[in-house]
């Protein structure tokens, strides 16, 4: 299936059955929030916050990430305008604890999209490690929610 007629797919149930047939969440490129931080201060990534509004508020969101709410029907649109309709870029995903970005980072590569890591530790900390928040990287208020 090409990345044109799967974008008119709601990308929240696309990376839920696709966990669902696979069984699976295959190992995947990861970054910690510094290395992240570091890299989108450099341009040598697109860093996308696959939150939702809500938990934009709540915790602000990654200094320089997008802000592309995962449940939006246009999400993969979102992220291939998001990188110049490049699917061959350099994006990293964050969220709140690294749950959602595996399922979706493997979502987008079975959708074509070749270089896709994804910060385990998300903004809140899990057992990858203690968060965006935590470590007291820089965070900017959501303007928009």
């Amino acid at each position: 299936m090409s990345i044109r007629r799967i974008v008119r797919l709601p990308a929240i149930a696309l990376a839920a059955t696709l966990a669902v047939v696979t069984g699976h969440v295959q190992a995947s490129p990861t970054l910690s929030a510094t290395e992240a931080l570091a890299k989108a201060q450099a341009g040598d990534i697109t860093l996308i916050d696959i939150r939702t509004p809500g938990e934009w508020r709540q915790t602000g969101v990654a200094a320089g990430a997008l802000m592309i709410d995962m449940r939006s029907q246009s999400f993969v649109q979102d992220v291939l305008q998001s990188v110049q309709g490049n699917p061959d870029a350099p994006i990293v995903l964050i969220c709140r604890t690294g749950n959602r970005t595996s399922y979706v980072r493997d979502a987008l590569e079975k959708l074509g999209f070749t270089n896709v890591s994804h910060v385990p530790e998300g903004m809140a900390g899990s057992a990858a490690g203690p968060g965006w928040v935590r470590r007291g990287l820089p965070i900017e208020a959501c303007q928009t929610c």
